[in-house]
């Protein structure tokens, strides 16, 4: 066996083919130069000896490590840990994929992933949807680093995205919309009207739920998006402690007519309501409202709750927002509350200067003091 010192490693011969070996951290590594001439394998010797000096050995795993091996992790780690979203992650992976397919992970650097941003703008994709690609591509290389199967993780830019909708209802326009629906949905949409719940979780709401003793309508953990439980008292909220008296009185007599027990508390004839978006839409144009979505409905629940003066941290556990940065998004000012806070200012200003009164707000009270 033929041997040649280069630095701390060495090359030797196995047949025909010359080997180097060193080591890094306590571990003694040997790798295959797939070469029959010693000088390819003292070139890799002092590459590996260079990837050393600098923190970041590559190594033969790492460089065997494509796109693909990215995916399996991603894909791996998503259904281990029960992640909703699997399926968009199928679909941006399929646009990953198109790019990247058979590219070594020593090869996704900053430039090509900069190549595929322009590749997917020309494409039309919205930036959102980029930037949630881009954050699967991120993921993959941490599990990578994880494993083992990568040194580091690319620069990888990240998109701006403004696409906060500011749609929400005001109570004429969403009667409207109710009263052209198919019946079956009025109870339905009208609880995201005044919740602000997911469609979702109004969809998956059972009988269960809710506890007319108690006057509470209540989401188990684990069923909500970001799977915490939830509850919303309606004791004090007639126009929700009726809605749900009467959905229970019409399922009650549908139940006996089918001589079944039904379990949702929103249906159809008795079964669960699976899809909407085409009745929806028929409503809205109907309506003259083209281009509402149900989402707006918990828009305008928020908005509501902004109003009504709830504070953020009781209104947050009401909807279900886990972020007062999402919330945000949500409190929604439409030009009759700037028009209303504009009047109750001039009304203010116009007091004579000693007979200022304390003037309330959606949000609380502003006190004017004398002289100020």
């Amino acid at each position: 066996m033929n041997r040649r010192t280069a630095g701390t490693g060495g090359v030797f011969q196995r047949g025909a083919v010359f080997w180097i070996r060193y080591s890094y951290r306590g571990r003694k590594i040997r790798e295959s130069s797939h070469s029959p001439q010693r000088v390819d394998a003292v070139k890799l010797l002092r590459r590996r000896l260079g990837e050393m000096g600098t923190g970041r050995l590559v190594g033969p795993d790492v460089e065997r490590t494509t796109f693909e091996d990215l995916a399996v992790m991603l894909l791996a780690d998503y259904n281990l840990n029960g992640r909703r979203s699997v399926k968009r992650v199928d679909v941006a992976l399929v646009h990953l994929r198109a790019f990247f397919t058979f590219a070594r992970v020593p090869d996704m650097t900053s430039d090509r992933i900069g190549a595929y941003i322009r590749y997917r703008q020309e494409a039309k994709a919205a930036s959102a949807t980029i930037r949630y690609e881009l954050a699967c591509l991120r993921r993959g290389f941490t599990l990578a680093i994880q494993a083992g199967k990568a040194t580091h993780r690319p620069h990888i830019p990240s998109i701006a995205v403004d696409n906060a909708r500011k749609g929400f209802f005001e109570p004429a326009d969403f009667e409207a919309v109710r009263q052209i629906l198919p019946e079956s949905m009025r109870p339905f949409v009208r609880f995201l009207y005044l919740t602000g719940w997911r469609a979702g979780e109004a969809q998956g709401l059972t009988w269960a739920g809710v506890d007319f003793a108690a006057s509470v309508v209540r989401l188990e953990p684990g069923v909500t998006k970001n799977r915490e439980g939830r509850e919303f008292p309606f004791a004090a909220f007639p126009a929700l402690a009726e809605l749900l008296r009467e959905q229970r009185e019409r399922t009650a007599a549908l139940e006996r007519k089918q001589s079944r027990i039904i379990v949702p508390v929103f249906h159809r004839n008795g079964r669960p309501i699976r899809s909407y978006s085409r009745a929806w839409t028929a409503a809205c144009k109907k309506a003259g409202l083209v281009g509402r979505l149900v989402h707006d409905l918990r828009r305008t629940a928020v908005r509501n709750l902004e109003r009504a003066g709830v504070s953020r941290s009781v209104a947050m556990k009401l909807t279900g927002h886990k972020t007062e940065a999402v919330y945000r998004r949500y409190a929604i000012t439409s030009a009759a509350d700037l028009s209303e806070g504009v009047a109750k200012l001039a009304t203010l200003h116009s007091a004579p200067a000693g007979d200022r009164s304390v003037l309330p707000f959606a949000t609380g009270t502003v006190r004017a003091q004398s002289g100020s």
